[in-house]
C-alpha cells in the first residue's frame, strides 16, 4: 500500500499533531509523516515531533512582516522539498492566503472545534453555549479560501451539559478531536487516491 507523504502544520503544543503521529506509527495507516512545520520557533509540538523521529522545520511568520504570501512561499518550498502530498493543519494559527490554498487545493485539511457550518472562526465553544445548543463538537474539513468553509470530511458530536463553561466543553471535545482527526485524515487520503 502506498502511503501519502504527510506534512503537519502547527503553531503550539500540537496535541492533534501527536494524535496523527501516533496513528501513523501503524504501517497500514495511509499517511506517512515527512515533516512537522511551525510558524513559531517556540512551538512545543516541535519537540514532540523530533522525539517521534519526524523532521521539523520553522518558518517564522514574523520574519516576513506583513507579506503573508512571501511567508507562505517559504513554507511551500520546505513542503515541496519534503515531498509533501497532503497537509494537515493542527492548531496552525495563521489564515492562509488564496495563493497557498489554491496551490494545495484538494490536499489541505483542517480540524475545527465546532460542528461546521456553525461557528466558524474563534470562541466556538462559548458561542455554542450562548446559543443554547444541545450539542457541540469538532469537524475536519477541506481547506478553501473562505475560513472554515470547505466541505466537511467527518465530525464528532459532544452533548452540552447544564452549567457547561467553554473550558469544560473544550476539555470534553479535545479527546474527540484526537480520535476524529486520524480517521478523517485516512478518509481524505482515500479520496485523494481515488482522484489520482
Amino acid at each position: 500500500m502506498t502511503r501519502l507523504n504527510l506534512a503537519i502544520l502547527i503553531s503550539g503544543r500540537g496535541s492533534n499533531m501527536k494524535a496523527l503521529l501516533e496513528a501513523a506509527r501503524d504501517p497500514a495507516y495511509p499517511a506517512r509523516p515527512v515533516m512537522v512545520l511551525s510558524n513559531r520557533p517556540d512551538a512545543g509540538g516541535l519537540e514532540t515531533a523530533t522525539a517521534e523521529g519526524v523532521a521539523t522545520a520553522v518558518v517564522d511568520h514574523k520574519d516576513f512582516g506583513k507579506d503573508r504570501e512571501a511567508f507562505e512561499r517559504a513554507m511551500d518550498a520546505k513542503l515541496e522539498a519534503a515531498g509533501t502530498e497532503i497537509i494537515a493543519l493542527a492548531g496552525f494559527m495563521r489564515v492562509l492566503t488564496p495563493w497557498f490554498v489554491e496551490k494545495w487545493s484538494g490536499r489541505l485539511i483542517n480540524i475545527h472545534p465546532s460542528l461546521l457550518p456553525k461557528y466558524k472562526g474563534l470562541d466556538t465553544h462559548q458561542r455554542a453555549i450562548d446559543a443554547g445548543d444541545a450539542e457541540a463538537g469538532c469537524s475536519v474539513h477541506w481547506v478553501t479560501a473562505g475560513v472554515d468553509e470547505g466541505a466537511v470530511i467527518q465530525q464528532a458530536r459532544v452533548p452540552i451539559q447544564p452549567g457547561d463553561t467553554a473550558d469544560a466543553l473544550a476539555a470534553r471535545i479535545l479527546p474527540e478531536e484526537h480520535s476524529l482527526y486520524p480517521a478523517a485524515l485516512a478518509k481524505a487520503c482515500a479520496e485523494i487516491k481515488a482522484r489520482a
